[in-house]
């Protein structure tokens, strides 16, 4: 009997075999839907550049499946488990890949930095690190409103050099505001190794400095990373202010599919970091474990492979924008007086 892909986050702490498998399948998702876009960026091109996340989904999936449904995310770049995970279908997700007008960007935006305001998917943009600062005042917000809500802004490793880093992470502390920031520390900024543009061996030694808590864990365990997530939310909902959470992983693909043969670094570091596999490491603990039968996970990757391929004919058959929505939600249509 198929799987139907689960969009409500039910989620329980600690951890159980159902979420196991759900954290599984969403990983899974994720992987497919990256590499089929990267096959068919190469085939024939799609009007989006892939900015592939392959290799990182453990941590948008384990992040991610720690929050509410009111809770508020800004993916990055890479985060596009964040999207899924959050409830934008697989079809709105492609749909944006291909500039089609039922995408979740309606045709204005790529799929990276597309939002869903009922979804608590923010908005963002292409430049690096611009949404740490916005994270910051939706954090401040909820707290204004009395809210127990959270918002989680995810970034680069290449992003904490950038002065929104500094500026946002420091008012966030001074202001006790219920943020999670998530570095995906995936060892480049662009084609520079974090060595080259650091001193210090990880990025979450950077919270001392503003006076909040710094964790570092691996971001190829899904499992790692949910429970720090589950902390750092914990502490945001009690009202003890945000949490820098760095996630340790790596990027098996160039920067971008323009970047398909990676001169700075080699195929050795690339190979010894694909057997740390974020989805074959879960797989291989539930079914070792005895948690699951491998022909269930089995399973689960044929359905998410129809999936994607439902997505792919769907965002195929779409229409693209009409001319006139690029004026659409452009400019404010009414001036309110705050007086």
């Amino acid at each position: 009997m198929p799987l139907a892909l689960v969009t409500e986050l039910e989620v329980t702490m600690p951890i159980n075999d159902d979420d196991l498998i759900k954290m599984y399948r969403w990983m899974a998702l994720t992987r497919v839907f990256d590499q089929k876009v990267c096959d068919l960026q190469a085939q024939k091109g799609i009007p989006e550049l892939q900015h592939a996340s392959i290799g990182q989904e453990a941590v948008g999936v384990g992040a991610c499946y720690a929050l509410r449904r009111d809770d508020l995310v800004l993916p990055s770049l890479r985060t596009r488990a964040a999207f899924l995970v959050k409830g934008i279908s697989p079809e709105r997700a492609m749909a944006a890949m291909f500039g089609k007008a039922n995408g979740a960007g309606r045709g204005k935006e790529t799929s990276h930095h597309m939002g869903d305001p009922e979804l608590g998917v923010v908005a963002g943009t292409g430049v690096v690190g611009g949404q740490i600062p916005v994270g910051v005042g939706i954090a401040l917000g909820c707290k204004m409103q009395k809210s127990d809500r959270v918002s989680m802004t995810f970034f680069g490793d290449g992003a904490t050099n950038r002065g929104d880093f500094h500026e946002g992470l420091n008012l966030a502390a001074v202001l006790n505001v219920p943020a999670i920031f998530v570095c995906e520390n995936n060892q480049y900024a662009m084609s520079t190794p974090m060595s080259h543009h650091m001193l210090i061996p990880r990025v979450s030694d950077r919270a001392a400095s503003f006076g909040m808590p710094g964790v570092t864990v691996d971001g190829n365990d899904v499992v790692a990373v949910y429970e720090a997530a589950q902390q750092a939310i914990a502490r945001a909902r009690a009202g003890e202010g945000p949490t820098l959470l760095e996630c340790v992983t790596y990027r098996w693909r160039g920067h971008s599919e323009r970047d398909l043969m990676p001169r700075y670094r080699s195929e050795a570091e690339v190979e010894q970091w694909k057997k740390m596999c974020p989805i074959k490491r879960l797989r291989d603990r539930m079914v070792s474990g005895g948690a699951v039968a491998a022909e269930l996970l089995d399973e689960i990757d044929r359905e998410v492979e129809a999936v994607v391929d439902g997505a792919i004919e769907f965002s195929e058959r779409s229409p693209y924008p009409a001319p006139e929505e690029a004026l659409n939600n452009a400019y404010a249509t009414e001036v309110r007086s705050h007086r």
